[in-house]
């Protein structure tokens, strides 16, 4: 007889090695979690509604607009029929997406038939938006000309140096003024950052460093849904703040925009996005603001062609030797500290720093969750052209990736599973019918045939216990 159990060998949870990845939504994955009444109001305005059907799959965008101006539901059958056979995935899966974000609705057709038809908020509004009309913004209200004007330029100027404020601290770097602890307590729920065991003080995550891979649009919009995971607690709107980024994504560069009107709770978002370099403001109490290029198409995943900031081109940069040295040729601070995350600098100059991959650097890495393929990745992503021209299948030293992997096996030897002891068999048979039925179904994690002792899985013990009195009853 097994001792179910008994000297179960369960772990504490902290104790677990947890492998996640970063989980960067589209707007559709974000909207679709919302409740029915946020996107009610949402779609009340129309550079809302204009956002949601752009984002949309390309079918999705042309069942709307080819029912957008019936009056009556239109037969899903019919629907379906606008496609050819080949795309009926495509198909169920756009209709999912519609039907999630309540784009449209089911309503009865006369004779019983079901049929799609746009939900009447979102068809008004989004009339309004491609046709012209509705409420204007409160935002836009006129301005005399502004003295302290700001060009392009500068807001460009103003966004980077923001923006690389945060990841800068992300990646504990010296230059470490300029964010507030608002922004480190979001990007500690985000995870991006996490405290350190020892002395409390935050630290980069392996969520994190994936997060500096991210392009600059990327960045900015998950670093956003994270904040607007918090708003409520900090006493504001969600579908206040969530329409105000939306008429933040059309609005123009170099445009000054009114703050008369804009509630009290809008306010302090905006000195948010301020601090994020989102918008530019001179001061807390002009009754301007100056969108920057960070905010422009925040929520376009798909505009490919919108124009970047010159130090989001990737270029390569970095060149690795077969003696681990690294040289990378930048005069970026934010770079610099990046290499130093799995490097030992040694020397730099005005445009070079020269750094060597050691053990303990990579080790030092590997505990603040930065994996192995992630430190390749990046060498790799930013291989100076002279390596890409060597070999373009390999652009760093086999030798070098090899080694780096090996000293991430060093802490990956043991691996921990909760599960539970059974023990003092009767019989060696009744010992091997368990140890079969555990190995058929993939729950037999350890086992000792001269002890009689198996280990299975923590969730299966409630099946194998039922397959034991079963079989016990059989006997």
């Amino acid at each position: 007889m097994a001792n179910n159990g008994i000297g179960s060998s369960k772990q504490d949870n902290s104790s677990l090695i947890t492998q996640t990845n970063l989980e960067c939504k589209n707007l559709y994955e974000y909207l679709k979690n919302q409740p029915q009444n946020v996107l009610d109001r949402l779609y009340i305005h129309p550079a809302i509604c204009l956002a949601v059907y752009r984002e949309l799959p390309e079918l999705a965008r042309q069942y709307v607009i080819r029912i957008l101006f019936v009056e009556q539901p239109v037969p899903q059958a019919v629907v379906a029929s606008w496609g050819s056979q080949a795309s009926s995935k495509e198909h169920n899966y756009v209709t999912k997406v519609l039907t999630d974000l309540n784009v449209w609705i089911e309503d009865s057709l006369p004779g019983g038939l079901i049929g799609w038809m746009l939900s009447p908020t979102f068809k008004k509004n989004l009339k309004a938006a491609l046709l012209g009309g509705g409420k204007p913004w409160s935002m836009s209200s006129a301005l005399d000309a502004d003295k302290n004007a700001r060009d392009v330029g500068f807001l460009d100027s103003y966004s980077s140096e923001r923006w690389e404020c945060v990841l800068h601290y992300m990646v504990g770097s010296q230059q470490q003024e300029g964010i507030s602890a608002d922004a480190v307590r979001i990007l500690l729920h985000a995870g991006l950052m996490k405290r350190d065991e020892e002395d409390g003080s935050p630290v980069i995550t392996r969520q994190g460093f994936q997060f500096l891979l991210l392009d600059r649009h990327a960045q900015v919009w998950h670093f956003l849904l994270q904040y607007l995971d918090t708003v409520q607690q900090r006493g504001l709107d969600l579908v206040e703040c969530l329409t105000f980024l939306f008429q933040l994504s059309f609005s123009t560069l170099g445009k000054d925009y009114s703050t008369e009107g804009l509630s009290p709770g809008l306010l302090i978002f905006l000195q948010h996005l301020r601090e994020f370099g989102l918008v530019y403001q001179r001061k807390r109490k002009a009754g301007r603001f100056y969108p920057t290029r960070l905010a422009l198409n925040i929520t376009n995943s798909q505009n490919k062609n919108a124009p970047i900031l010159e130090e989001d081109s990737p270029k390569g940069y970095i060149v690795v030797e077969t003696n681990y040295r690294v040289y990378a040729y930048t005069d970026s601070n934010l770079q610099v500290a990046l290499i130093a995350l799995f490097t030992e600098l040694m020397y730099r100059f005005p445009n070079l720093v020269v750094g060597v991959i050691t053990r303990d650097s990579i080790r030092q890495a590997l505990r603040g969750g930065i994996t192995a393929d992630q430190i390749i990745g990046y060498l790799k992503q930013h291989a100076h052209e002279r390596m890409l021209t060597a070999d373009t299948k390999q652009p760093l030293p086999p030798t070098v990736v090899d080694q780096i992997k090996l000293w991430e096996l060093e802490r990956n030897r043991l691996t921990y599973n909760e599960g539970v002891l059974y023990s003092q068999f009767l019989s060696q048979a009744d010992f091997n019918v368990l140890k079969e039925y555990a190995q058929s179904n993939g729950v037999l994690i350890w086992c000792n045939k001269e002890k009689r002792t198996l280990v299975i899985n923590k969730n299966a013990h409630d099946d194998v216990k039922k397959f034991w009195k079963k079989y016990s009853k059989g006997s």
